[in-house]
């Protein structure tokens, strides 16, 4: 287990972009009760040259995910390794082979450990640090998979701005017109299980139709809110209702990796402490929209870009307040248009690009 979550410490030794993960986060989620495990099956290898660790890869499979054409689907994750084509396919050998046993026909990944967590491999911008729940890799990676018969599947974009864009006046208008009947507001603290809830109730419905989803569970999304409720001031998370029933949403997080990069993966003993002062008192100058949904029976309609727009303006308002100046958001289907036009109009430009890649198995 130790060398499992210590290895990317000597992968990343002399790369400046790299942000040690917090080594008590990483532990709990891949060897502890994490509520994904209430559907998911994984398992996790470390490859060895004589003693030395030189490359670890999890595969996972979730009894949530639907079948792909008919074929059951796995993943693989946490892929790390030496630039050496023997590791590479000794790990994906044995992630392949464990999957093949348990009926899978397909693999697709990197997966950390789902669709809802980190995802997909940096193929774009290997020299800017990553924002919170994003990965990083080595250049080398995107080869070394495709050498082993990986081809990629999908393409993610992450984008940043500034938070005082100035909006396209067309947008202004109609986000006026649209407050005659929609309301926006922060989290309420005194009722957040509820918009807790419902949050996790638009976004399943937001996202069903979308590629490769899979469903938060209400343990999954507790998680969730255990740590937005840790970080978050109750402004970084906005609604927007209709009638008093919400109907869209937006989660902004305080770049956690900012506050953690000097930290090596440590919070003990004073690690917490410096941690806390950082993201409380002294405030990321970076954030991250990392969740964010409009329910489907209005994304087809003038008002669903609109809501969006609307719960976007309402929390970079409070990131203006903190003194926020650059903003993620993502990750984005490379063929989501509509979505991708509506950042884009408010100046934002790509930052990473990021490759889901599949194989038959």
């Amino acid at each position: 287990m130790k060398d499992f979550l210590r290895l990317p410490e000597r992968l990343y030794a002399d790369d400046p972009a790299w942000v040690p993960p917090l080594h008590l986060e990483q532990r709990q989620r891949v060897f502890h009760n994490h509520p994904l495990f209430e559907h998911s099956e994984v398992r996790a290898w470390v490859a060895y040259r004589g003693d030395r660790p030189v490359g670890r890869i999890t595969a996972q499979l979730d009894r949530l995910q639907p079948p792909v054409e008919g074929d059951r689907l796995g993943y693989f994750g946490m892929l790390e390794a030496e630039d050496d084509a023997a590791v590479f396919a000794a790990l994906l050998e044995t992630a392949q082979d464990w999957l093949r046993t348990q009926g899978a026909a397909r693999i697709r990944g990197p997966y950390n450990l789902s669709i809802n967590e980190e995802i997909g491999l940096l193929v774009e911008n290997f020299e800017d640090p990553p924002y919170i729940m994003m990965g990083h890799a080595r250049p080398w990676y995107q080869a070394r998979l495709e050498e082993q018969g990986f081809a990629g599947v999908k393409d993610l974009l992450t984008y940043t701005v500034r938070p005082d864009f100035t909006a396209p006046e067309v947008m202004q208008k109609l986000a006026r017109r649209a407050l005659r009947r929609v309301r926006i507001r922060p989290l309420d603290r005194r009722r957040k299980a509820a918009d807790f809830e419902a949050m996790r109730d638009i976004f399943n419905d937001a996202w069903s139709g979308n590629w490769g989803f899979v469903p938060f569970t209400r343990a999954e999304f507790a998680e969730v809110a255990k740590m937005l409720t840790l970080l978050l001031d109750h402004d970084y998370v906005q609604i927007a209702e209709i009638d008093e029933r919400p109907v869209a949403f937006i989660v902004a997080l305080p770049n956690i990796n900012e506050a953690i990069r000097d930290l090596n993966g440590r919070v003990l003993p004073l690690g917490w402490a410096r941690l806390l002062w950082r993201l409380k008192v002294r405030r990321p100058r970076t954030t991250r929209v990392a969740l964010m949904g409009v329910r489907r029976e209005h994304q087809f309609s003038r008002l669903g870009p609109t809501l969006a727009f609307l719960v976007i303006d309402a929390v970079r308002e409070a990131m203006i307040k903190r003194g926020v100046q650059t903003v993620e958001m993502g990750w984005i289907l490379e063929d989501n248009a509509g979505m991708r036009h509506i950042i884009e109009a408010i100046g934002s430009r790509i930052y990473k690009r990021y490759r889901v890649y599949q194989k038959s198995l």
